[in-house]
């Protein structure tokens, strides 16, 4: 028969002794100014009794938090932290302008197509003066 043997209470020096564990420092928690309105427009929602103290348990929240975070609404401070588009502003175009643009072009399109023209007219006249300083044949 088989004997069953007690563990010894003491760690043998074989045995690797178990490892201190070292909590990390906890961080202070950071909530951005659109989870802020975002909860705020929640608490405003919020119509029947209780639903409030389950939406702070869900969120783990204190009623502080949104006492504040009112007051920081109501004075406008988060307009401010609003993220900004980076970068040059966009140019408003103004109808005037793309009707000016449009006309522009058609008027150089016109240009080119009369000095074309032109073009087409001088050489008419210098090859009829070409022609009549050629000496006429005299064959019949």
């Amino acid at each position: 028969m088989r004997q069953e043997t007690k563990p010894s209470q003491e760690p043998s020096p074989r045995q690797s002794r178990p490892e201190v564990k070292v909590e990390a420092k906890p961080q202070r928690r950071r909530f951005t100014a659109s989870y802020k309105l975002s909860i705020l427009e929640q608490v405003d929602a919020c119509a029947k009794l209780g639903d409030l103290g389950a939406l702070l348990r869900r969120e783990g929240l204190y009623s502080s938090h949104i006492a504040t975070w009112r007051q920081a609404r109501d004075r406008g401070e988060f307009a401010s932290l609003q993220p900004k588009k980076r970068g040059p502003k966009p140019k408003q175009v103004d109808a005037r302008d793309l009707r000016i643009t449009e006309l522009e072009k058609q008027l150089a399109k016109e240009c080119a197509r009369r000095a074309r023209a032109e073009g087409l007219v001088e050489f008419q006249k210098k090859f009829t003066a070409l022609l009549e300083n050629l000496p006429k044949d005299e064959t019949p």
